[in-house]
Protein backbone atom coordinates (compact mmCIF):
# COMPACT_ATOMS: atom_id res chain seq x y z
CA UNK A 1 0.00 0.00 0.00
CA UNK A 2 3.12 2.67 0.50
CA UNK A 3 5.12 3.93 -1.68
CA UNK A 4 8.14 1.62 -0.46
CA UNK A 5 7.60 -1.86 0.11
CA UNK A 6 9.35 -2.84 3.53
CA UNK A 7 9.54 -7.00 4.72
CA UNK A 8 8.73 -8.35 8.26
CA UNK A 9 12.17 -9.80 8.35
CA UNK A 10 15.26 -10.56 6.85
CA UNK A 11 18.65 -9.67 6.60
CA UNK A 12 19.98 -6.53 8.64
CA UNK A 13 20.70 -3.35 5.84
CA UNK A 14 23.32 -0.57 6.65
CA UNK A 15 22.54 1.92 8.90
CA UNK A 16 21.25 5.18 7.38
CA UNK A 17 20.49 8.50 8.04
CA UNK A 18 17.19 9.82 6.99
CA UNK A 19 17.28 11.61 3.30
CA UNK A 20 18.43 14.98 3.96
CA UNK A 21 16.15 17.67 2.66
CA UNK A 22 17.07 19.78 -0.38
CA UNK A 23 18.68 23.02 -0.03
CA UNK A 24 16.49 25.55 -2.07
CA UNK A 25 16.92 29.00 -1.86
CA UNK A 26 14.17 31.15 0.04
CA UNK A 27 11.32 32.00 -2.38
CA UNK A 28 11.06 35.77 -2.40
CA UNK A 29 7.46 37.35 -1.74
CA UNK A 30 5.29 37.44 -4.87
CA UNK A 31 1.70 38.14 -5.59
CA UNK A 32 0.07 34.91 -5.09
CA UNK A 33 -2.21 35.49 -7.90
CA UNK A 34 0.43 37.09 -10.56
CA UNK A 35 0.29 35.15 -14.21
CA UNK A 36 2.87 33.04 -15.38
CA UNK A 37 5.70 34.18 -16.72
CA UNK A 38 6.44 34.18 -20.63
CA UNK A 39 5.17 31.10 -22.60
CA UNK A 40 4.32 28.89 -20.42
CA UNK A 41 0.87 31.21 -20.15
CA UNK A 42 -0.26 29.81 -23.25
CA UNK A 43 0.24 26.24 -22.25
CA UNK A 44 -1.86 27.19 -18.70
CA UNK A 45 -4.64 28.41 -20.77
CA UNK A 46 -4.58 25.66 -22.98
CA UNK A 47 -4.89 23.18 -20.19
CA UNK A 48 -7.55 25.34 -18.15
CA UNK A 49 -9.54 24.89 -21.21
CA UNK A 50 -9.27 21.49 -21.63
CA UNK A 51 -10.19 21.36 -17.36
CA UNK A 52 -13.29 23.37 -18.37
CA UNK A 53 -14.61 20.27 -19.86
CA UNK A 54 -12.58 17.53 -17.94
CA UNK A 55 -13.00 18.49 -14.30
CA UNK A 56 -9.01 17.54 -14.14
CA UNK A 57 -6.66 20.35 -14.62
CA UNK A 58 -3.12 19.16 -15.58
CA UNK A 59 -0.47 22.15 -14.45
CA UNK A 60 2.89 19.91 -12.97
CA UNK A 61 6.35 20.60 -14.47
CA UNK A 62 6.12 23.94 -16.20
CA UNK A 63 7.87 26.16 -13.96
CA UNK A 64 5.24 28.24 -12.60
CA UNK A 65 6.29 30.14 -9.82
CA UNK A 66 2.81 32.00 -8.41
CA UNK A 67 0.15 29.80 -8.23
CA UNK A 68 -2.36 29.94 -11.28
CA UNK A 69 -4.56 32.45 -11.02
CA UNK A 70 -6.42 31.15 -14.41
CA UNK A 71 -7.70 27.86 -12.47
CA UNK A 72 -9.78 29.94 -10.35
CA UNK A 73 -12.30 30.32 -12.91
CA UNK A 74 -13.08 26.18 -12.18
CA UNK A 75 -12.52 26.53 -8.40
CA UNK A 76 -17.02 25.68 -8.71
CA UNK A 77 -15.75 22.50 -10.70
CA UNK A 78 -12.81 21.15 -10.67
CA UNK A 79 -12.63 17.95 -9.47
CA UNK A 80 -8.67 17.33 -9.57
CA UNK A 81 -5.39 19.88 -9.94
CA UNK A 82 -2.30 19.23 -10.22
CA UNK A 83 0.40 21.59 -9.93
CA UNK A 84 3.40 19.51 -8.48
CA UNK A 85 7.01 20.10 -9.68
CA UNK A 86 6.54 23.64 -10.06
CA UNK A 87 8.30 26.55 -8.00
CA UNK A 88 5.25 28.02 -6.58
CA UNK A 89 5.76 29.29 -2.54
CA UNK A 90 2.37 29.96 -1.34
CA UNK A 91 -0.98 28.10 -1.85
CA UNK A 92 -3.53 31.30 -1.51
CA UNK A 93 -6.23 31.59 0.87
CA UNK A 94 -8.70 31.39 -2.00
CA UNK A 95 -8.09 27.94 -2.18
CA UNK A 96 -11.00 27.37 -0.26
CA UNK A 97 -13.43 28.48 -3.39
CA UNK A 98 -12.64 24.64 -4.62
CA UNK A 99 -15.29 22.96 -3.06
CA UNK A 100 -15.55 20.33 -5.33
CA UNK A 101 -11.91 19.23 -5.37
CA UNK A 102 -11.49 15.45 -4.61
CA UNK A 103 -7.74 15.47 -5.72
CA UNK A 104 -4.89 18.24 -4.76
CA UNK A 105 -1.47 17.46 -5.92
CA UNK A 106 0.87 20.24 -4.62
CA UNK A 107 4.04 18.16 -4.29
CA UNK A 108 7.96 19.11 -5.11
CA UNK A 109 7.00 22.98 -4.47
CA UNK A 110 8.64 25.59 -2.19
CA UNK A 111 5.79 25.15 0.43
CA UNK A 112 6.42 25.89 4.01
CA UNK A 113 2.89 26.09 5.16
CA UNK A 114 -0.71 25.44 4.10
CA UNK A 115 -3.33 28.37 4.42
CA UNK A 116 -5.85 27.55 6.72
CA UNK A 117 -8.79 27.91 4.16
CA UNK A 118 -7.19 24.29 2.72
CA UNK A 119 -9.80 23.01 5.62
CA UNK A 120 -13.00 23.84 3.76
CA UNK A 121 -12.55 21.30 1.24
CA UNK A 122 -14.72 18.87 2.36
CA UNK A 123 -14.75 16.83 -0.42
CA UNK A 124 -10.87 16.33 -1.03
CA UNK A 125 -9.90 12.49 -0.53
CA UNK A 126 -6.41 12.89 -1.94
CA UNK A 127 -3.78 15.80 -0.57
CA UNK A 128 -0.35 15.17 -1.63
CA UNK A 129 2.36 17.86 -0.29
CA UNK A 130 5.56 15.77 -0.46
CA UNK A 131 8.73 17.57 -0.84
CA UNK A 132 8.14 21.04 0.36
CA UNK A 133 9.29 22.53 3.13
CA UNK A 134 6.65 21.70 5.32
CA UNK A 135 6.94 21.21 9.16
CA UNK A 136 3.29 21.47 10.74
CA UNK A 137 -0.26 21.44 9.54
CA UNK A 138 -3.07 24.45 9.78
CA UNK A 139 -5.03 23.11 12.51
CA UNK A 140 -7.86 23.53 10.30
CA UNK A 141 -6.50 19.82 8.96
CA UNK A 142 -8.94 18.00 10.84
CA UNK A 143 -11.95 19.61 8.91
CA UNK A 144 -11.11 17.57 6.12
CA UNK A 145 -13.90 14.60 6.71
CA UNK A 146 -12.94 13.08 3.43
CA UNK A 147 -9.53 13.08 3.38
CA UNK A 148 -8.30 9.37 2.53
CA UNK A 149 -4.78 10.00 1.32
CA UNK A 150 -1.98 12.33 2.64
CA UNK A 151 1.34 12.67 1.53
CA UNK A 152 3.83 14.43 3.65
CA UNK A 153 7.20 13.01 2.68
CA UNK A 154 10.50 14.64 2.68
CA UNK A 155 9.25 17.78 4.47
CA UNK A 156 10.80 18.79 7.78
CA UNK A 157 8.35 17.20 10.13
CA UNK A 158 9.81 16.52 13.40
CA UNK A 159 6.76 16.06 15.64
CA UNK A 160 4.17 13.57 14.52
CA UNK A 161 1.17 16.06 13.01
CA UNK A 162 -1.70 14.92 15.48
CA UNK A 163 -4.11 16.89 14.10
CA UNK A 164 -4.21 13.99 11.53
CA UNK A 165 -6.03 11.73 14.05
CA UNK A 166 -9.45 13.64 13.55
CA UNK A 167 -9.08 12.17 10.01
CA UNK A 168 -11.91 9.49 10.29
CA UNK A 169 -12.04 8.53 6.69
CA UNK A 170 -8.03 8.77 6.60
CA UNK A 171 -6.59 4.99 5.21
CA UNK A 172 -3.05 6.00 4.17
CA UNK A 173 -0.78 8.91 6.04
CA UNK A 174 3.25 8.95 4.47
CA UNK A 175 5.32 10.74 7.00
CA UNK A 176 8.97 8.63 5.32
CA UNK A 177 11.64 11.01 5.07
CA UNK A 178 11.16 13.46 7.53
CA UNK A 179 12.80 14.46 11.20
CA UNK A 180 10.41 12.57 12.75
CA UNK A 181 11.75 11.36 16.68
CA UNK A 182 8.93 10.03 18.39
CA UNK A 183 5.52 7.75 17.52
CA UNK A 184 4.42 9.47 20.29
CA UNK A 185 1.55 8.52 22.82
CA UNK A 186 -2.36 8.77 21.47
CA UNK A 187 -1.14 7.69 18.03
CA UNK A 188 -4.51 4.89 19.04
CA UNK A 189 -6.67 7.88 18.16
CA UNK A 190 -5.20 7.78 14.22
CA UNK A 191 -7.71 5.55 11.62
CA UNK A 192 -5.35 4.84 8.99
CA UNK A 193 -4.70 1.22 7.89
CA UNK A 194 -0.89 2.23 6.83
CA UNK A 195 1.47 4.76 8.13
CA UNK A 196 5.00 5.12 6.56
CA UNK A 197 7.70 6.43 9.05
CA UNK A 198 10.56 4.86 6.69
CA UNK A 199 13.45 7.37 6.70
CA UNK A 200 13.21 9.41 9.61
CA UNK A 201 14.92 9.57 13.29
CA UNK A 202 12.34 7.90 15.53
CA UNK A 203 13.89 6.64 18.70
CA UNK A 204 10.66 5.85 20.79
CA UNK A 205 7.56 4.13 19.35
CA UNK A 206 4.36 3.98 22.15
CA UNK A 207 2.41 1.23 22.70
CA UNK A 208 -0.46 3.20 22.02
CA UNK A 209 0.24 2.20 18.19
CA UNK A 210 -0.83 -1.65 19.54
CA UNK A 211 -4.67 0.21 19.89
CA UNK A 212 -5.08 1.49 16.91
CA UNK A 213 -8.15 0.10 15.23
CA UNK A 214 -7.49 -0.17 11.64
CA UNK A 215 -4.02 0.13 11.51
CA UNK A 216 -2.64 -2.79 9.04
CA UNK A 217 0.67 -1.87 7.84
CA UNK A 218 3.62 0.23 10.00
CA UNK A 219 6.66 0.88 8.06
CA UNK A 220 9.67 2.14 10.35
CA UNK A 221 12.68 1.50 8.46
CA UNK A 222 15.65 3.00 8.69
CA UNK A 223 15.04 4.85 11.81
CA UNK A 224 16.96 5.17 15.65
CA UNK A 225 15.08 2.04 17.25
CA UNK A 226 16.49 0.11 20.14
CA UNK A 227 15.37 -3.65 20.35
CA UNK A 228 13.38 -2.62 23.52
CA UNK A 229 11.04 -0.44 21.61
CA UNK A 230 9.39 -3.46 19.81
CA UNK A 231 7.41 -4.90 22.85
CA UNK A 232 5.44 -7.63 23.16
CA UNK A 233 2.39 -5.77 23.07
CA UNK A 234 3.02 -4.25 19.73
CA UNK A 235 3.30 -7.91 18.32
CA UNK A 236 0.74 -9.68 20.63
CA UNK A 237 -1.99 -7.44 20.74
CA UNK A 238 -2.42 -5.11 17.70
CA UNK A 239 -4.10 -5.67 14.09
CA UNK A 240 -0.41 -4.65 12.20
CA UNK A 241 0.34 -7.50 9.77
CA UNK A 242 3.20 -5.68 8.40
CA UNK A 243 5.56 -4.20 10.80
CA UNK A 244 8.92 -3.10 8.70
CA UNK A 245 11.80 -2.44 10.97
CA UNK A 246 14.97 -3.21 8.66
CA UNK A 247 17.86 -0.28 8.95
CA UNK A 248 17.43 0.21 13.36
CA UNK A 249 19.71 -0.17 15.73
CA UNK A 250 19.51 -4.01 15.92
CA UNK A 251 19.65 -6.94 13.82
CA UNK A 252 16.74 -7.72 11.82
CA UNK A 253 17.74 -10.99 11.76
CA UNK A 254 16.42 -11.12 15.58
CA UNK A 255 12.97 -10.01 14.84
CA UNK A 256 11.78 -14.04 14.80
CA UNK A 257 13.01 -14.26 18.39
CA UNK A 258 11.10 -10.93 19.86
CA UNK A 259 8.53 -11.76 22.45
CA UNK A 260 5.03 -12.12 20.32
CA UNK A 261 6.73 -12.58 17.09
CA UNK A 262 4.57 -15.98 16.78
CA UNK A 263 1.67 -13.89 16.91
CA UNK A 264 2.29 -11.48 14.61
CA UNK A 265 3.54 -14.08 12.11
CA UNK A 266 0.25 -15.59 12.35
CA UNK A 267 -0.87 -12.37 11.24
CA UNK A 268 0.91 -11.57 8.61
CA UNK A 269 0.57 -14.83 7.45
CA UNK A 270 -3.22 -14.84 7.05
CA UNK A 271 -2.75 -11.33 5.17
CA UNK A 272 -0.42 -12.51 2.29
CA UNK A 273 -2.98 -15.68 2.04
CA UNK A 274 -5.80 -12.62 1.84
CA UNK A 275 -4.18 -10.98 -0.82
CA UNK A 276 -3.37 -14.12 -2.80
Amino acid sequence: MGNKQGTESGRPTPQSHPRSQSSRPQPTSRNNFSFPKMGNANTVKKHVEMAGKTGTCQLAKLNLNEFPAEVEGLAGSLRMLDISENRIPTIPPSISQFTMIKSLQISSNRLSGLPSEIGVLKKLETLNVSDNQLSSLPSTITNLKSLKTLVLSQNQFSIFPTGVYALRALDSIDLSCNRITAVPDGISEIQAIEINLNQNQISVLSEDVADCPRLKVLRLEENCLEKAMITPKILKQSNIALLAIDGNLFPAKDFPHFDGYEEYQERYTATKKKMG
